[in-house]
């Protein structure tokens, strides 16, 4: 009981000042409401975000926002087709005195205050920068100079161009499976909202738009025992557990749940679905869900909150629908949802 009283008061705190940060990055971009309330919920779940958009939809400007609502040391690196490893772990250079010089990295720089690492068109960087991402993502952890550097309030952000393919390369399975969520960011379909984007100078300085939000609303070294709070304190009942497990398993096999797709042979389409870390982070990723919405139990709602995004990139096609992903996941997600009863 004495717990429970401790624990109520903190997480209504904390509680305002999610909500409070959502408000603060809307000073800076407009008509993105559910994915900013995705990010947040990233954020407190403690899952790096993978963001993918057409160009200029505003995915840098909505992750500068939440970088600065975060606060703490940030850095930033561009996907290139020449990126190595090793950039991000140390540069050389020669300096005025004619010596050579190794200075620490972007992802070293900073040592444990690095809260926030936003890796800009992740898809045109090498397969090997992938693997070592892959390490800092999934262990906060990566070893140079013969050490291990610890990061334990990392939050990886990135985005991807989809857009264009040239010099691009594929994310692997296993780093996509790093993300919590896979984010599509699209235009502001309100045609004043657009208007505002277009003619509103107040939106063509991206610089003084993210000064706006207000530093540091949600200090980036308490999320971690936050989240682990919410986690413990959410509860899910039996029939809610249930219902996941169910969902978990008509990823695997639609068909049997009676999902059909126009033009889909559904006995051919899943190579495969989803991990057990994928639903793990599904219901982390709910908790959080229900948290924000001001309770303390999960109910179906929750899990559809953030079902595609946590799950859709999880589910794998054969080569054979490969290149019909963006239509189909959207459309198997939702069919899922249909066709599996909910509690």
């Amino acid at each position: 009981m004495n717990d429970a009283v401790q624990v109520a008061p903190l997480l209504a705190g904390w509680r305002t000042r999610a909500l409070a940060a959502e408000d603060e990055v809307r000073k800076a971009v407009v008509g993105q409401d559910r994915a900013i309330r995705l990010i947040t919920i990233a954020l407190f779940a403690r899952g790096h975000a993978l963001l993918e958009g057409d160009v200029g939809v505003g995915k840098t400007t909505l992750l500068r926002a939440f970088t600065r609502a975060l606060g703490g040391a940030y850095e930033r690196i561009e996907g290139t087709v020449d990126l190595m490893p090793n950039d991000l772990l140390y540069y050389t250079y020669v300096d005025e005195n004619g010596r050579p010089r190794v200075e620490p990295g972007p992802l070293l720089r900073h040592g444990e205050a690095l809260a926030t690492f936003f890796f800009n068109e992740i898809n045109r960087a090498r397969p090997q920068v992938h693997a070592l991402l892959l390490r800092a993502m999934a262990e906060r952890s990566v070893s140079a100079f013969n050490r291990e550097y610890r990061f334990p309030h990392l939050q990886v952000f990135a985005d991807r161009n989809r857009v264009e393919r040239e010099e691009t390369f594929e994310i692997p399975s296993a780093a996509r499976d790093r993300f919590m969520f896979e984010l599509a960011i699209e235009a502001p379909k309100d045609r004043d909202l657009r208007q505002a984007l277009a003619f509103d100078p107040m939106f063509h300085d991206t610089d003084a738009l993210v000064e706006r939000v207000a530093l540091g609303v949600l200090p980036y070294e308490d999320l971690n025992h936050v989240g682990r709070v919410i986690q413990e304190v959410v509860a899910a009942s039996p029939a809610i557990r249930d219902y996941a497990m169910t969902l978990w398993e008509a990823t695997h096999r639609p068909g049997h749940f009676g999902v059909t797709l126009p033009g889909v042979d559904m006995d051919s389409l899943i190579l495969a679905g989803a991990s057990p870390r994928g639903v793990a982070m599904l219901m982390r990723a709910a908790r959080v869900a229900a948290w924000l919405d001001g309770r303390e139990f999960l109910v179906p709602e929750d899990i559809h909150a953030v079902f595609h995004e946590a799950m859709a990139h999880r589910i794998f096609f054969t080569p054979v629908y490969e290149m019909r992903r963006v239509g189909l996941s959207h459309a198997l997600t939702e069919a899922l949802l249909e066709h599996v009863a909910a509690p």
